[in-house]
C-alpha cells in the first residue's frame, strides 16, 4: 500500500540535489495550496458571493442616483478584491522559485570548488557530484515556477473576466 521505494527515491533525490530542494519543495507546496484554494473559491465561494451581490443590488429601489452608482462600484470592487485575494502571493512565489534554484546552483558550485581545492582539478567524480548538486535545484525551481506560472495566468484571467461579468450583471439606470 505505502511505497517505501518512492520515499527512498525522494530521499536520494534530495541528497543528490542538496537541502535547497527541501526549501523549493516547501515553497512549491505552499504555492499549490494557494492555487487549489483559489480554484475552490472560484467554484464555490465566488458563486455564492456573486448571487449575494446580485440579490442585494436587485433589492435596491434606487439604481440611478449618484449614491447608487457609488454603491454599485463598491460592490463590484469588493467582489474583485475577493477574486484577486492571494493572486499576488502566488505570482511572488512563482518569481521566487527560480531564485531558490539559483541558490542551489551557487551552493553546488561551491561544493565543486571545494572538491577542486582539496583533490585538485583532476577528480572528475567529485566535480560531477557538485555539478549535479548545482543543476538539480535549478531544474526543480524552474519546473515549480513554470507550473505555477501557467495556473497563475489562468487564475488572473478568470478573476479579471469574472469581475467584469459581475459588473455587467449589476444593471444601472442612467438618467
Amino acid at each position: 500500500m505505502f511505497d517505501f521505494e518512492a520515499v527512498g527515491a525522494v530521499r536520494d533525490f534530495v541528497e543528490l540535489g542538496g537541502s535547497v530542494l527541501l526549501v523549493i519543495a516547501f515553497v512549491t507546496a505552499v504555492m499549490w495550496t494557494l492555487i487549489i484554494e483559489r480554484f475552490w473559491y472560484y467554484r464555490t465561494g465566488h458563486q455564492e458571493e456573486k448571487a449575494r451581490v446580485k440579490r442585494e443590488w436587485d433589492a435596491r429601489a434606487d439604481h440611478s442616483s449618484w449614491n447608487a452608482h457609488q454603491i454599485r462600484r463598491m460592490m463590484i470592487s469588493d467582489v474583485q478584491l475577493k477574486l484577486e485575494r492571494g493572486l499576488n502571493l502566488i505570482k511572488t512565489i512563482v518569481a521566487v522559485c527560480p531564485m531558490f534554484g539559483l541558490l542551489g546552483t551557487v551552493t553546488g558550485m561551491i561544493e565543486v570548488f571545494d572538491v577542486m581545492a582539496i583533490a585538485g582539478s583532476g577528480n572528475a567524480r567529485g566535480m560531477a557530484g557538485g555539478v549535479s548538486r548545482a543543476t538539480l535545484p535549478t531544474m526543480a525551481g524552474m519546473v515549480a515556477a513554470l507550473s505555477g506560472m501557467l495556473f497563475s495566468i489562468q487564475l488572473d484571467r478568470f478573476a479579471r473576466d469574472e469581475g467584469q461579468r459581475v459588473s455587467d450583471e449589476l444593471e444601472v439606470v442612467n438618467d
